[in-house]
C-alpha cells in the first residue's frame, strides 16, 4: 500500500470489460512525507475519491482481480482508502 494524490479522471471510451462500472482515477504516488514518488499510475475507485484527496492505493494485482470479478483482467492498482484530512 501506498500514499498518493489523486491528480485528474480518466476517460476511456473502449476498456476491458472488467473494468465497466469502475472509475479510472489519475494518482501520483507519495513518499511518507508528502514528496511525489514516480510517475502518476492509473487506479480503479468505488469509494468516490476526488480531486487533490489523498488516497491509499495498493498495487495487489490479484486482489484488485478478484475485486472486478475477472481472473484476466489488466487491471494492477486500485484506491482501497481515501485519508482524512
Amino acid at each position: 500500500m501506498q500514499l498518493a494524490s489523486v491528480v485528474g479522471q480518466a476517460t476511456s471510451t473502449v476498456k476491458h470489460p472488467s473494468m465497466k462500472g469502475w472509475r479510472l482515477l489519475v494518482v501520483q504516488p507519495l513518499t511518507a512525507e508528502g514528496k511525489e514518488d514516480g510517475e502518476p499510475l492509473l487506479a480503479i475507485d468505488k469509494l468516490g475519491a476526488g480531486s487533490a484527496h489523498r488516497v491509499i492505493i495498493s498495487n495487489d494485482g490479484a486482489g484488485a482481480r478478484e475485486l472486478v470479478g475477472d481472473r484476466k483482467s489488466p487491471v494492477r492498482w486500485m484506491v482501497v482508502g481515501i485519508c482524512d484530512s
